[in-house]
């Protein structure tokens, strides 16, 4: 099981790479502005695992997830419908766009132009991982990334 902690820029390009193609439902992002907090669960893809063999076709895994960022001041989102709890985002990168230093915007970005922006204080994320993994057969692909599965 993972847990890795970002205080920079640096780091947070490591957390990253951990999650790149991680999917989730809307209903899983959650603002707490009185925490200045925002957390989301995910399904994260086990990019560093080679695929077992079962039955002839490749084996991935999956291991359910959270991100923790704290110190965040306002949070915008574009293109997601926070109306819609049950539809998928499949997690492409998180990246990092310096303002008066330590501040700054965490962009999540997600397939099918869908972002979410973090104004935060300084970079203070975490990632944890929740249990134990599952099998997949699903290898993710970018090009039909909306179609990732969720479970």
């Amino acid at each position: 099981m993972l847990k890795l902690v970002a205080m920079d820029e640096e780091d947070l390009q490591i957390i990253s790479a951990h999650v790149q193609d991680a999917v989730l439902k809307v209903g899983d992002l959650d603002y707490r502005p009185g925490e200045q907090r925002f957390i989301l669960a995910c399904n994260r893809f086990i990019h560093d695992q080679k695929p077992a063999r079962s039955r002839g076709k490749g084996s991935y895994e999956r291991r359910r997830s959270v991100l923790h960022f704290d110190r965040v001041t306002n949070v915008r989102a574009m293109n997601i419908d926070r109306t819609a709890p049950e539809d998928v985002l499949a997690l492409l990168a998180i990246n990092f766009e310096p303002a008066d230093a330590p501040s700054g915007v965490i962009e999540l970005v997600f397939a099918a132009d869908k972002t979410i922006r973090l104004t935060v204080e300084v970079i203070e994320m975490r990632l944890a991982d929740l249990g134990a993994a599952w099998e997949t057969g699903n290898k993710p692909d970018h090009i039909a990334a909306d179609q990732t599965e969720a479970k």
